[in-house]
């Protein structure tokens, strides 16, 4: 029998990684829901990315909020770690994908998924280094920021402004997730996994805008 656990921030911590796992389900039917018809194969792609951070969510649920031995909570971790690391290599290609307007060369993908699971035999070899993941995500955000950025000065892609600032408040995120002294007590007890949880929300709803008003631009085109 499961038992929730008893620290305070390991509980606010599944929480929000619970409602973190709502949300990004809900951001990938809305993906799906506005692309489908417009740009199947740039759908796939975010979906994919969402998906697999839907995953990683609620499955981060479970290892931060119940009790259970060292080994299983490991195993969960496996799981986790990969489909973040592929997540992160699609978020790229999505990146790719918009700055080439809207193709893709055939290797990118493969070449990223092999970097994934470089990033996740790292955190297999070295338990507990959590960094390495952060450092992954800050280069992959770091590129998406640039591109983002340059296509919204030259107004060469609707949304792009939008995908920029979440792709910003992700990085802040990830900023704040790195520093593990940081704790706030708003009714609850927040750590740093709590409250990157919730600034990432907001990144998400950001990246959501911008994918949709991509869509839009080029449905109103047609």
């Amino acid at each position: 029998m499961l038992q929730i656990i008893d620290i305070p921030t390991e509980q606010t911590t599944a929480a929000t990684d619970v409602v973190m796992a709502i949300l990004a389900l809900i951001v990938t039917i809305k993906v799906y829901n506005t692309g489908k018809d417009i740009d199947f194969k740039k759908t796939r792609i975010w979906m994919w990315a969402f998906g697999l951070l839907t995953f990683a969510s609620a499955t981060g649920a479970i290892a931060h909020g119940f009790q259970m031995s060292k080994l299983t909570n490991f195993i969960l971790w496996q799981p986790l770690n990969l489909s973040l690391g592929v997540a992160i290599g699609l978020f790229v290609a999505g990146v790719v994908y918009d700055y080439r307007n809207f193709s893709l060369p055939r290797p990118l993908i493969p070449l990223l998924l092999v970097f994934a699971i470089i990033f996740y035999t790292v955190t297999v070899l070295i338990p507990n280094a959590f960094i390495v993941f952060i450092i992954y995500e800050a280069i992959a955000m770091l590129f998406a920021f640039v591109v983002y950025a340059i296509l919204a000065s030259r107004n060469k892609l609707k949304g792009a402004a939008w995908m920029a600032g979440g792709i910003l408040v992700t990085i802040i995120a990830a900023a704040i997730q790195a520093i593990e002294t940081i704790k706030v007590t708003f009714i609850w007890e927040f750590d740093h996994n709590g409250i990157f949880h919730i600034v990432q929300m907001i990144g998400l709803l950001l990246l959501l805008k911008g994918l949709q008003t991509e869509f839009h631009s080029r449905s109103k085109a047609v």
